[in-house]
């Protein structure tokens, strides 16, 4: 295997582990500060991850064009040790808030990086399918481990991932002056032609963003936002509908079904020669169908949604690829959809409890997925 794909392989799958690590202990972890902030206290903690990718997802997207994928890479994987090693030591709640964002912004430094790092592959379908496949493990296996071994050590899911994270920066040692230097191993620049300031290199990337938002681009941009948003909903909130229903283990089970079936179709979409827009359609069927489903059926419906989202990802990954602009922009504002669905849909979501119960809430969420079958492009 390619030294870089297995980095990138290696390191996402620690990232997204610790990311998730975190989710099962967020009560015991703000339990000390409940009284003082009540809900609010475990919401920043979980809310601060997510903050933190959404505010760099893009700006590091940007940069990585001009300073090279290699570097951005390797800041990932710094700050994802890091902010594992605050939240193992740490107990104090605004520690543990700036912790996450740190932990987000890893996310932001490392994902655009990665993946115009596989766009440029002889296979990118195959390799970003392989990537969602590891990005799904990452996740899955951090809530797991993390629920498996609370009772014997609270926080020993975050010693194991920050450990895989420091093992992943190790085959970055010998290559330190690539991160001093890109030029030594290649790597291309796309600097504007006689300007070295970095304020005009923005200033160009902000009008190239606003034509990657133009019409011809908008289905893709608002289906991710539009897909990820719909299982940020349902992740945040239905052990709450579900309450008195299902068991903590059928729950566990429902919501990993979610990640293993995104795991399986992200790894099988990408060996098939497809056109990006038909393995886009097919997954946002599953998973609007998902999003039906899982109102009376868990099991069957995270896991209909989980297969198509991990189907609609490679997609989405292919057809921002081909996109006729800087990759790392590209992916960057891609990955900045992706993590404002997250963030953003299931506040909006949460603002409509006091009104609407939660079956129609999510009874809306698939009314909504379903609508971005009608856009045409």
């Amino acid at each position: 295997m390619n030294p870089e794909r297995r980095l990138i392989y290696v390191a996402v799958f620690a990232i997204m582990g610790l990311s998730n690590a975190v989710i099962p202990i967020l009560p015991e972890l703000a339990a000390h500060y409940h009284s003082t902030f009540g809900e609010l206290a475990p919401s920043l903690l979980f809310s601060g991850y997510f903050l933190g990718a959404l505010a760099t997802m893009l700006p590091f997207g940007i940069l990585t064009d001009r300073f090279g994928n290699l570097r951005f890479i390797g800041l990932g994987i710094i700050l994802t040790v890091i902010s594992g090693l605050i939240i193992l030591f740490s107990e104090n709640l605004w520690v543990l808030v700036i912790s996450r964002f740190i932990e987000g912004s890893a996310c932001g430094a490392f994902f655009p990086a990665a993946f115009s790092t596989l766009s440029k592959c002889k296979d990118p379908g195959r390799y970003m399918g392989e990537f969602t496949f590891i990005f799904n493990a990452g996740l899955a296996s951090g809530a797991l481990i993390s629920g498996l071994l609370a009772e014997i050590y609270l926080k020993g899911a975050i010693l194991i991932f920050t450990f895989i994270a420091i093992l992943s920066a190790i085959p970055l040692l010998p290559r330190h002056r690539e991160l001093i230097n890109p030029k030594v191993s290649g790597e291309e620049s796309n600097l504007l032609p006689g300007s070295g300031s970095l304020k005009d290199y923005f200033k160009h990337s902000v009008g190239e963003v606003a034509g990657l938002l133009n019409h011809q681009n908008s289905g893709i941009w608002l289906s991710s936002f539009l897909l990820n948003g719909s299982i940020g909903v349902l992740i945040a909130y239905y052990p709450d509908y579900s309450l008195g229903v299902l068991t903590k283990t059928q729950l566990g089970s429902s919501i990993a079904s979610l990640y293993i079936c995104a795991m399986i179709t992200s790894l099988l979409v990408g060996r098939f020669r497809v056109k990006e827009k038909a393995i886009i359609w097919i997954g946002l069927v599953f998973s609007a169908l998902g999003a039906l489903l899982v109102i009376k059926y868990p099991f069957m419906g995270f896991s209909s949604l989980g297969g198509g989202s991990g189907i609609a990802m490679v997609g989405f990954a292919l057809a921002v690829a081909r996109m006729d602009t800087n990759r790392g922009l590209a992916m960057g504002l891609f990955n900045t959809t992706i993590y404002a669905g997250l963030s953003l849909l299931p506040i909006a979501a949460g603002l409509l409890t006091g009104v609407l119960s939660f079956e129609k809430i999510f009874a809306a969420n698939c009314c909504i997925l379903a609508g971005t079958l009608l856009l045409k492009n």
